[in-house]
């Protein structure tokens, strides 16, 4: 198995991949922050299953980073499922003040971030796993010019 290098790989799947540990990171220093201020019932506001998920992101986040950090294939795919329960969490949660006052939401933290984060990772899961898969990269997904003549 040929051991990749991140230095082998284009500035557009190393910035995506720092984007993606950045951001597990933070979702993780996050959970954290909330479960040590809260106890168990940080999340009491929300129905159980989101309770568990939430506490649960505080396991699979970092795991989804530590494996982007070893540019594992199975990490962007991971990094999606983990992220689009997050933000479907997080939007069943909100989504009643969110139809009450729109606006309130158009802040730098909560909803937004993680809805753009969401976004980000789910459009780019694909890509990086195939960058990331040996002798793959993002440049085997584009089709070659046709040749003239």
């Amino acid at each position: 198995m040929a051991i990749m290098r991140w230095g082998d790989r284009s500035v557009w799947i190393r910035c995506t991949a720092v984007v993606y540990v950045a951001g597990f990171l933070e979702g993780t220093a996050v959970h954290g922050f909330f479960l040590g201020k809260g106890g168990l019932d940080a999340y009491s506001y929300a129905p159980l299953l989101v309770q568990l998920l939430f506490h649960a992101l505080l396991l699979f986040d970092p795991l989804v980073a530590l494996l982007i950090i070893r540019a594992r294939p199975g990490g962007p795919v991971l990094a999606a499922a983990v992220v689009l329960a997050d933000v479907v969490g997080n939007w069943s949660v909100a989504w009643n003040a969110v139809m009450t006052h729109p606006t309130a939401f158009l802040r730098p933290v909560g909803l937004l971030p993680i809805t753009l984060f969401g976004l980000f990772v789910l459009l780019t899961a694909l890509p990086l796993r195939r960058a990331l898969t040996p002798g793959g990269d993002i440049n085997a997904c584009v089709s070659p010019p046709p040749k003239a003549g």
